[in-house]
């Protein structure tokens, strides 16, 4: 198996910043995670944006789109901010034959109680097991992609009802 990672910013990247509790986002925390983790397969890390996702534009989903289509793997990794990660979804529905996998964090890579390893490894499952389509995983859950939503109060992903 052999994986693509598409990194495009979001929570799980960011780093602090200052003393004013501002954050930026940082390099890619996929492979720190993934060589803390001793994953055994073989990826590569491809990093397009490092943006807040409430920051990204149509352009930069243009962009995800472009680099998912034109990816050689079959199995994609998209590491993605939360808040809009439903929208980036929508823009890869109709591309064949690819398991697109989109996931992230609700607190840095980088903090010691952070969802991101726990989310990475989920994502990574599901890729490997799901048919050809674009999902969310996130909070222990993995989602057909147009069939969830952020629940920001609660902090977590849920199905659309």
């Amino acid at each position: 198996m052999r994986m693509r990672v598409i990194a495009t910013g979001g929570t799980i990247d960011k780093v602090y910043f200052d003393a004013l509790s501002h954050y930026d986002v940082g390099d890619p925390q996929v492979e720190p995670l993934f060589k803390e983790a001793n994953v055994t397969f073989e990826y590569i890390v491809e990093s397009i944006l490092q943006k807040d996702s409430l920051n990204m534009t149509d352009d930069d989903r243009a962009l995800i789109r472009e680099r998912v289509a034109a990816a050689p793997e079959r199995l994609i990794l998209i590491t993605h901010g939360t808040d809009t990660m439903t929208a980036t979804a929508e823009r890869l529905a109709d591309l064949p034959d690819k398991v697109i996998v989109l996931t992230g964090s609700m607190v840095p890579a980088r903090f010691r109680q952070s969802d991101a390893l726990f989310n990475l490894g989920c994502a990574v499952g599901a890729l490997q097991l799901l048919p050809p389509g674009v999902f969310i995983a996130m909070n222990g859950q993995v989602y057909p992609a147009a069939k969830v939503k952020k629940n920001r109060a609660q902090s977590r992903f849920e199905a659309k009802e």
